[in-house]
């Protein structure tokens, strides 16, 4: 089977890794973090062997210094694929240089391992098909939404309502404990009643459990409120929930919380 290109074998890169090979194909991974390469010395090795390449990085910055050293390397035919969470205006300038898809994941790395996440991608729709293929072994359903960049943009309002969701679940939990209702089953009946979303279902139980063994760190999630702050800023929307989200992650994580799972986010209430 082909060899798949990963550069960032973190924690959503090594589950992507391990779904594309329970699909039978090879990945030769780069971390610049040693003992998390995947068999490759240098990203230019990944660059040279692979047609197709997956970035799945911090933030756009590191994407494009990434991309600086390795472009020449590439050959006519590469594709990138770039699961970063990143500026959706970096997306589209990188589409004008490289055959490059913005292919954010909805999803944490569990959900990544389990084939529960979502694809949200630009790019031209030709790139994204032959994408297809290997969006679909880690990913429940797929979405092309627009020219590159628009892949970002959508990654950007969903995580806008994910992390509000998740904050709010926060506040209704420390609530309930200060209260003096029984954690436990508070939770199941937030569950069963209107107020059920997913993010409740992905979190609740660490929340109550305080176990923050993370799946996605609290401060990937900080980065993104402030992509979106200043995504509102550029087109005028009004962002008073996220501002104040801003504000509970910026404390979080002088918290020491930053690289916890994003659910540690409730031990900002409870320290209230």
């Amino acid at each position: 089977m082909e060899q798949i290109g990963l550069l960032g074998c973190g924690l959503l890169g090594s589950a992507m890794a391990e779904r594309l090979r329970s699909a039978g194909f090879q990945v030769l991974g780069y971390d610049s973090h040693p003992s998390r390469c995947m068999g490759a010395r240098s990203p230019a090795q990944v660059a040279t062997e692979c047609r197709r390449i997956v970035l799945c990085l911090p933030h756009s910055g590191i994407v494009q210094g990434v991309l600086s050293e390795i472009g020449p390397k590439l050959s006519a035919g590469s594709i990138l694929i770039d699961a970063t969470t990143g500026s959706p205006e970096s997306c589209a300038s990188l589409a004008a240089r490289y055959r490059y898809v913005d292919a954010t994941i909805g999803g944490s790395s569990r959900l990544v391992r389990e084939r529960k996440a979502i694809v949200i991608a630009g790019g031209e729709k030709a790139l994204f098909e032959d994408c297809r293929d290997l969006f679909e072994t880690f990913a429940e359903r797929v979405f092309h939404v627009g020219p590159a960049g628009y892949g970002a943009r959508m990654k950007l309002a969903v995580n806008l309502v994910l992390g509000l969701n998740r904050a709010a679940l926060a506040e209704g939990l420390a609530f309930a404990e200060a209260y003096g209702l029984d954690p436990a089953l508070t939770l199941e009946v937030f569950q069963a009643g209107p107020s059920y979303s997913a993010a409740m279902r992905a979190k609740g139980r660490k929340m109550l459990d305080r176990n923050y063994a993370p799946e996605a760190r609290l401060a990937q999630h900080h980065k993104d409120v402030r992509l979106i702050l200043d995504a509102g800023k550029a087109c005028g929307a009004k962002l008073p929930l996220s501002t104040l989200h801003d504000r509970l992650l910026s404390e979080a994580s002088q918290m020491g919380l930053a690289d916890q799972d994003n659910s540690a986010i409730i031990e900002w209430f409870r320290s209230r």
